[in-house]
C-alpha cells in the first residue's frame, strides 16, 4: 500500500525568456555543430535571458502565473521555497526578492541549493509544511539563469544549458485523495569534483586571480555525470515503486530531469519504459537546471498526458551528486 503525504500540487506554471539561442547560432561562436550537438545532447535550442534579466524576473512570471491559474492572492502564500543554482545575489534569499514583488506579504521563505535535483528538493520541503497542516499554500519554484555561468568558449557545457522557471502551488490533500505518495533523496559528496563551480564563494572569493583561471563558470566531467545519472534515476525509480507497491505498469508519466537526451533514453531502457510514458523537452528548452521538472509537467499537463488521479514519478541527478526523486498522484 502506498504512503501518503497530504499534500497535492493544485496548480503549476512555466516561464522561459523570449531570445532563443539555437544550434546554427552556437556554430558560430565555438567549435560545434548542429549534428554535433543533436547527437550527443538531443538539443535543437535553448531560451537564454537577456543582460540583467536575474533569477527572481523569470521566477516571478511563473509564480504569478501560477497564482492567476489557481485563482490565488498573493498575500494568501505562507510559504515560499526556490531551488536555484545561479541566486540573483548570495543575500539576500532570491525568496525574498520574489515575495517582495508578488506582494506576498505574509509569506516566509527562503532558497535551496540542489543543482539539477533542486526543484525536487524544494517541492519534498514545501509538501511537509502543507502535509502537516501547518501551512495552506506553499509556492515551491525552480528557476535559473544559467547562461550567466557558462563559459561560451566550452563546447562541453555551452550547448547542454538554457534558461528557465517553473512554479507549483502545494496545498494540503484532501482525504483519501490524489496527493504526493513518497519520495527519495540521497547525496553521494564524491562527485562534486565532477560537475562544479569553483569561484565565487568562501573556499574561492572572487579576485582577478579566480577570473582570469575561468573559476566562475560551470566546469564538468560529462561521462562521470552521464554515467551516475543513469544509474542512480534508475535505480530510484524502482525503488520508489517497489516500496509503494507498484510497477513500471502502473505509471501514466514519468518526468525526468532534462540533462542529456541519450541520458533519458537509458534510463528508459533500463525500466523497460515507453516513450509515450516519459516527458522530453530537451529539444526545445535544454537543460533548464531547477526549472526542467517543472517546465516538464507544464508542457505533460498542456499536452493533455496527465490527468487527475494518473500516477507521476519525478527524477532528477545533478551536482554534489544530488539525487531526488518524487512518486504522486495527480491532483486536478
Amino acid at each position: 500500500m502506498a504512503k501518503r503525504i497530504a499534500a497535492r500540487i493544485t496548480g503549476i506554471a512555466g516561464y522561459v525568456p523570449p531570445r532563443v539561442l539555437n544550434n546554427a547560432d552556437l556554430e558560430k561562436m565555438v567549435d560545434t555543430t548542429d549534428a554535433w550537438i543533436r547527437e550527443r545532447t538531443g538539443i535543437a535550442e535553448r531560451h537564454i535571458a537577456e543582460k540583467g534579466v536575474a533569477t527572481s524576473d523569470l521566477a516571478v512570471v511563473a509564480a504569478q502565473k501560477v497564482l492567476q491559474q489557481t485563482n490565488t492572492s498573493p498575500d494568501e502564500i505562507d510559504l515560499i521555497v526556490t531551488a536555484t543554482v545561479t541566486p540573483d545575489m548570495l543575500f539576500p534569499a532570491t525568496s525574498c526578492r520574489i515575495q517582495h514583488r508578488l506582494g506576498a506579504s505574509r509569506a516566509w521563505g527562503f532558497d535551496l541549493s540542489a543543482a539539477c535535483s533542486g526543484f525536487l528538493y524544494a517541492l519534498t520541503v514545501g509538501a511537509q509544511f502543507a502535509g502537516a497542516g501547518t501551512h495552506r499554500k506553499v509556492l515551491v519554484i525552480g528557476s535559473d539563469v544559467m547562461s550567466s555561468i557558462i563559459d561560451y568558449k566550452d563546447r562541453n557545457t555551452c550547448v547542454l544549458f538554457g534558461d528557465g522557471a517553473g512554479a507549483v502551488l502545494v496545498e494540503p490533500a484532501e482525504a483519501d485523495g490524489p496527493c504526493i505518495l513518497d519520495f527519495h533523496h540521497d547525496i553521494d559528496g564524491s562527485g562534486g569534483e565532477f560537475l562544479f563551480m569553483p569561484g565565487g564563494g568562501s573556499l574561492h572569493p572572487p579576485t582577478h586571480e579566480t577570473v582570469n583561471e575561468n573559476m566562475h563558470v560551470v566546469h564538468q566531467a560529462g561521462s562521470q555525470v552521464f554515467k551516475y545519472a543513469v544509474r542512480r534515476m534508475s535505480e530510484v525509480a524502482c525503488q520508489l515503486l517497489q516500496q509503494n507497491g507498484y510497477s513500471t505498469r502502473d505509471l501514466a508519466l514519468v518526468v525526468p530531469h532534462q540533462a542529456n537526451l541519450r541520458i533519458i533514453q537509458a534510463m528508459q531502457e533500463r525500466l523497460g519504459l515507453d516513450s509515450s510514458k516519459v516527458m522530453v523537452n530537451i529539444e526545445r528548452l535544454g537543460n533548464t537546471t531547477a526549472g526542467t521538472i517543472p517546465l516538464g509537467l507544464c508542457d505533460a499537463v498542456a499536452q493533455g498526458r496527465v490527468r487527475k488521479g494518473d500516477l507521476v514519478l519525478l527524477l532528477a541527478v545533478g551536482a554534489g551528486f544530488t539525487t531526488g526523486g518524487m512518486l504522486l498522484r495527480w491532483a486536478y
